[in-house]
């Protein structure tokens, strides 16, 4: 197929790619305000601190890469799909 070096950047592209989209549709539900923008903030902020705490344990232990950016991408990828609802 690809080689790792390829298949490496263009699934960093496309988490970058994915990341906007949710970002948006992040920034649309916090303008509307209530209850629901609430838990999302309280959400957001609890994922990114798990997400980082398990990249940098993982690159501790001789992880690579590839499979950080794989594993944001999985979970960009729900996120989008729970916002797009």
């Amino acid at each position: 197929m690809f080689n790792p070096f390829l298949k490496f950047g263009l699934d960093s592209a496309m988490l970058a790619f994915e990341s906007q989209q949710v970002i948006a549709l992040r920034m649309a539900k916090l303008a509307l305000g209530g209850p629901e923008a609430t838990q999302e903030v309280s959400q957001m902020i609890s994922e990114k601190a798990f997400a980082m705490a398990e990249a940098a344990t993982h690159m501790a232990f001789g992880g690579s890469t590839h499979e950080v950016v794989r594993k944001y991408r999985r979970a960009v990828r729900a996120n989008r799909k729970r916002l797009m609802r």
